[in-house]
């Protein structure tokens, strides 16, 4: 059902000036659809965030964006130019990067190393880590150290920063916050809000939706694998509605 009382809350309106745009989009597991019919626009430089009920489809969109999961309908573009057809491992060649929830770094491997293959696509390496390690302070102090040492929020900082080497356009992220404490939570999306101000756009999956509000410009909520309401963050975080369906209060 959707619900239309909030007047800032809308059934998915068009961006006219985004980067990235997805539209009808639908895929699943085997026989089992998932999305059905799935739109989205982010801006550049724009924080997006994708939440929802567990089971609605979130990680499988973010997935099915990045061509980890084959599209069984729609289409996405980024910059007017059409992805529909290319296959995970060109999409950094079109400007977007993935941070996976799961698997995100090499663990035997050291923090530069890590850098070092996330550099593949990158003329000036040394220019571009230096930059990095300027925004992830801490992975400086670890370089030497293999990924399996680290915590848990300094991997997570190592695996944005392995996705940020060839400077892309967008970022998917998927559930930045996943098992990490409070204070490495608010670090992290403090992280995320610099990489938008260093001229990145961000989509991110997150079940911890309250924190990821404070630094997201729009959201989209999933349900069942459609859209249900698109708005900016302070709409979002203000609607009683979507407080007591999906905030928990």
């Amino acid at each position: 059902m959707l619900l239309m009382s909030d007047s800032s809350l809308e059934t998915i309106p068009t961006v006219d000036d985004a980067l990235f745009s997805a539209r009808d989009i639908e895929t699943g597991y085997g026989e089992l659809q998932v999305l059905y019919g799935v739109d989205i626009d982010i801006r550049q430089n724009e924080i997006v965030l994708v939440f929802g009920p567990n089971g609605a489809g979130k990680s499988t969109l973010i997935k099915a964006l990045y061509q980890r999961l084959p599209l069984w309908g729609g289409e996405v573009e980024i910059d007017g130019s059409d992805l529909s057809d290319v296959n995970s491992n060109q999409m950094i060649e079109h400007g977007i990067g993935f941070v996976p929830q799961t698997e995100n770094v090499f663990p035997n491997l050291t923090v530069a190393e890590n850098l070092d293959i996330g550099a593949i696509h990158v003329t000036n390496p040394e220019s571009r880590r230096a930059a990095l390690l300027e925004l992830f302070p801490r992975l400086k102090e670890r370089l030497m150290q293999t990924a399996e040492t680290l915590s848990g929020g300094e991997r997570q900082m190592l695996a944005m920063a392995r996705a940020l080497m060839p400077n892309p356009d967008l970022l998917f992220i998927d559930e930045p916050s996943a098992g990490l404490s409070p204070q490495l939570i608010e670090r992290t999306f403090d992280h995320i809000a610099q990489i938008r101000e260093s001229g990145t756009a961000v989509l991110m999956i997150e079940q911890d939706v309250n924190a990821a509000l404070s630094v997201a410009d729009r959201g989209y909520v999933l349900e069942m694998g459609e859209n249900r309401f698109e708005g900016d963050a302070m709409s979002i975080r203000e609607s009683q509605q979507i407080r007591d369906l999906y905030l928990g209060r």
